[in-house]
């Protein structure tokens, strides 16, 4: 006859595989949803704006943050579907306002400080050089919108429910850092100049974001990482932005004596070694903070 502990422990692992069956087709659902309702958000739009479609809109910045608006809203909506079904609050995503300003903050002065060594070690090493410097407001501004529009959209698909389901369905929060980290990078495939370097980075810069979701449950910190990275390193700084080149000026124009993989080439910083350095070291950061936090909470 089975004992009590064995029939118990049978039946947690049973709970424990619906609850992964279920977090599956809770992805899939949601996944699904979203193309079918960007789809349709998309052709009122295609109707009303038919410039859309022509190939210099991808670089035209308003353009850019009308699609980026319709793709949040499509996110949006296909989350509160499935979060409807399983009777979860849409707040449940991590869209907690508490402590989001000091996050924000945060976010900026420390992608500020991992730039300040990686766009150092570059200048200093040679393997970019400025080759103009233009202020131009109107554009910082229109671009910081952007790419907070970006940050938001990507935040709440990746970390907020993919990120989140998993962890909701018991799976380990290294583990579902991880095969949410690939989901990320597997999004930018299409970009221009993907290939391995990049990808890697991507699934670091997964890392890099989702850390501290996996102890807080919050995206405020998440999204102003994505939001000054991407930032700072196009409209700022000068460079591709995960292979794109966003249409407008960027403060510095930069010059690249060759293309190596220490200044990522064609598909910009996200495509260089000194890239996955920078990830790795603020990921390591940000856990190790989390993990002190953790430990001064359980010596009280």
């Amino acid at each position: 006859m089975k004992t009590e502990e064995k029939v118990a422990g049978e039946l947690a692992a049973a709970s424990k595989s619906g609850a992964v069956r279920q977090v599956i087709v809770d992805i899939v659902l949601f996944t699904v949803l979203t193309f079918v309702l960007l789809f349709l958000f998309t052709i009122p739009f295609m109707l009303v704006f038919p410039q859309l479609a022509s190939e210099g809109s991808g670089r035209n910045i308003y353009f850019l943050m009308l699609n980026e608006g319709v793709m949040l809203a499509g996110v949006l909506f296909a989350a509160w579907l499935v979060l409807t079904i399983r009777h979860r609050p849409l707040s449940s995503l991590g869209l907690s306002l508490q402590g989001c300003w000091k996050s924000l903050l945060k976010g900026a002065v420390f992608v500020a400080g991992l730039y300040l060594v990686g766009f150092g070690v570059s200048l200093l090493s040679g393997v970019i050089e400025v080759a103009d410097v233009a202020f131009s407001p109107v554009s910082l501004l229109l671009s910081l919108l952007f790419f907070f529009l970006v940050a938001i959209t990507e935040e709440l698909m990746v970390r907020g429910f993919i990120l989140g389901r998993m962890l909701d369905g018991g799976i380990n929060k290294f583990a579902a850092l991880f095969m949410s980290s690939v989901i990320f990078s597997l999004l930018h495939v299409l970009n221009p100049d993907f290939a391995f370097v990049p990808f890697l980075n991507i699934v670091l810069a997964g890392f890099f974001l989702g850390a501290s979701y996996v102890y807080t449950r919050n995206l405020c910190f998440p999204i102003a990482l994505h939001w000054f990275w991407n930032w700072i390193q196009g409209p700022v700084l000068g460079y591709k932005v995960s292979g794109n080149e966003l249409g407008g000026e960027s403060l510095l124009t930069l010059r690249l004596p060759e293309e190596n993989l220490i200044n990522g080439g064609a598909f910009g910083f996200e495509g260089s070694l000194l890239c996955s350095g920078l990830l790795v070291l603020g990921t390591a950061l940000i856990i190790g903070y989390y993990n002190r936090h953790a430990s001064d909470k359980l010596g009280r």
